[in-house]
């Protein structure tokens, strides 16, 4: 079966200004976001791709703008069940006023058990992003051949439950996995399992060294609802 490479859509206007972005319109890449999204055509010239596939969100379709002008043979798709998770009464709200909400501990640490008010829950999310997975799996290894390589632009939480639904990791577990934005997530399905080939990849080592400002060990990281 095909290989997938995940995309998480580059830095946005929302990561700068602290904002659960959801579904909200008019999030755009930032300044850093866009010269992120412009390393993508270096960063894959090796993969022989054949289809890109994206999330609807304006975010992720300019994530993939520089990639499909430099491969203009590649068909671009969207599809609305890679889209951010329904943060409902959530979407657009200060990460930093959410921390207070007693939901926020319950998605951080029991996420199965949670759900948006006005939104959907955190099951639903993972759920129709495996299933987006799968059915594109096979339309792709129709189309192209079983050694097929396509790219999906999606969102951190999306991402980060694509990865914890291919190691078998029980959803409870995936605020574990961090995924930077702009980075290059590969997951090779065969017939019996998948195989997690990159995790979080930027290229870029400098997210590791020491903050500036001390960071709580307890601290969430990843993007969407896990965001710092």
């Amino acid at each position: 079966m095909p290989t997938l490479i995940l995309v998480r859509h580059g830095r946005s206007t929302a990561n700068t200004a602290g904002l659960l972005a959801g579904w909200t319109p008019g999030v755009a890449l930032d300044e850093r976001g866009t010269a992120q999204a412009a390393t993508l055509p270096e960063r894959l010239k090796d993969l022989p791709l054949s289809e890109v596939v994206s999330s609807p969100l304006q975010r992720c379709r300019e994530t993939v703008a520089p990639l499909l002008a430099a491969r203009p043979e590649l068909t671009a798709h969207t599809d609305d069940r890679i889209g951010e998770c329904d943060y409902g009464d959530w979407s657009g709200r200060k990460l930093a006023e959410l921390a207070g909400e007693p939901l926020m501990e319950v998605v951080q640490q029991h996420p199965t058990a949670a759900a948006f008010p006005g939104g959907e829950s955190m099951r639903q999310m993972q759920h129709r992003a495996a299933e987006a997975v799968r059915e594109w799996n096979a339309r792709v290894e129709r189309d192209h051949g079983s050694d097929a390589v396509y790219v999906m632009c999606s969102h951190g939480d999306i991402i980060k439950s694509l990865v914890a639904d291919a190691l078998g990791l029980h959803l409870d577990l995936f605020q574990r996995i961090s995924v930077e934005p702009c980075s290059v997530t590969a997951i090779r399905y065969t017939r019996l399992r998948p195989f997690l080939v990159r995790l979080g990849d930027t290229g870029d080592f400098a997210s590791l060294a020491p903050r500036e400002e001390p960071q709580s060990p307890n601290a969430p990281v990843g993007g969407g609802a896990g965001a710092p």
